[in-house]
């Protein structure tokens, strides 16, 4: 696990297999994602080794590409969001008002889908980020499978009204459970972070002449 060390963040090893350790009960309330069992743990005295050095988690190519990992697991809940209105369209129970939100769903994705794949071809062709573009890709795919996911919700919603909500348990769960997950995205914080990197990359390329006129 990761923790603050008196130096910085650190990665650090713990054996499950000794005393010291326990999950808390009900630490996880929330509906969504609830098949994760995603539990506080509670530590006593436990014996940790050090893994790498300060912020070594974070700062290795991984990190970054996991992230976009982690993007890919939104699109998936995103087209399982959709089944419902793909469904409806199937069996022609969509008005003209529900065929436009049956487009903007189509299309949301296909965006989606394009910058994944992009990313997985650059991630396999430089999984050692030796072009320095892994911190750039990862919020610039995170920010755009986000918001793709952020309009399938919502279209999906005003297409099929409270109906499958409140009789679907398993798109209930698929919308609560997304809508969870997607909140790993720290939206304008991220999207500041990749403006901040565009603009340091466009100061260095930047001709001083040209900037003072």
């Amino acid at each position: 696990m990761t923790a603050n060390a008196p130096d910085g963040p650190r990665l650090f090893a713990f054996d499950l297999g000794t005393p010291g350790h326990r999950a808390l009960p009900d630490s996880w309330p929330a509906i969504a994602m609830a098949a994760s069992e995603t539990l506080d743990v509670e530590l006593d005295a436990m014996v940790a080794e050090l893994v790498g050095h300060v912020g070594a988690y974070l700062d290795r190519p991984g990190s970054e590409h996991g992230g976009v990992g982690v993007a890919a697991c939104w699109y998936g809940g995103a087209r399982a969001v959709a089944g419902p209105l793909l469904d409806a369209a199937g069996r022609d129970r969509l008005d003209p008002h529900g065929l436009a939100h049956l487009g903007a769903v189509d299309l949301a994705p296909t965006v989606a889908d394009t910058l994944l794949a992009t990313a997985a071809a650059q991630i396999d062709a430089d999984p050692d980020d030796r072009s320095k573009g892994a911190r750039a890709r990862a919020l610039r795919v995170r920010a755009g499978v986000e918001r793709t996911c952020a309009e399938v919700l919502e279209h999906v919603g005003r297409a099929l009204g409270a109906g499958p909500l409140c009789h679907d348990a398993r798109h209930a769960r698929a919308v609560a459970d997304l809508t969870v997950y997607t909140r790993r995205h720290h939206a304008e914080r991220d999207l500041a972070r990749l403006g901040s990197l565009r603009a340091a990359e466009a100061a260095a390329t930047c001709d001083p002449a040209k900037a003072t006129r």
